[in-house]
């Protein structure tokens, strides 16, 4: 039975009514044309689908759209502040931290939560809180380098 969620995605208030048990990736991408979040294993494994769900990374092909009733949710649409790409994508940016790009949004995101979490964290404690986080390509020591680069800027300018 269809049921009618409402929740902010990006600061922008949103409903849609649906199976409450669709999982939130889905709606993102089918419903709100939120391409950013991609669909990776569909096990909550590799992280590709990272979101923020009330400021916490969830990977959103876990959490049903049901559970996110009256929830703040930001995508890697929602990341950016206008035209000022946030210090976690400027430093992607810089490092050339993507090889295919699949997996890139739900990194940004992750670092980007991390950081959030702990904004004086270190590049070692963001990189453990990035473990679970899977990159087909092996993209690793480039995604390392831009975590570094991230580190050092959110001392200039919060996650």
């Amino acid at each position: 039975m269809d049921t009618k969620i409402n929740f902010t995605v990006n600061g922008k208030p949103r409903t849609v009514t649906t199976s409450p048990s669709r999982p939130l990736l889905e709606v993102l991408r089918e419903d709100l044309q939120l391409t950013g979040t991609k669909y990776g294993c569909g096990e909550g494994q590799c992280r590709a689908c990272t979101v923020w769900v009330n400021g916490e990374s969830t990977p959103s092909c876990l959490i049903s759209i049901g559970d996110v009733d009256k929830a703040d949710i930001v995508t890697i649409e929602g990341l950016a502040d206008g035209d000022r790409l946030h210090p976690v994508q400027e430093a992607f940016l810089a490092e050339g931290a993507f090889q295919c790009g699949y997996c890139t949004a739900g990194m940004v995101m992750g670092v980007a939560g991390a950081l959030k979490k702990n904004p004086s964290a270190s590049g070692m404690e963001v990189i453990a809180q990035m473990q679970k986080h899977i990159c087909r390509c092996g993209s690793y020591a480039k995604y390392k380098k831009a975590i570094f680069r991230a580190v050092a800027e959110t001392g200039k300018v919060h996650a």
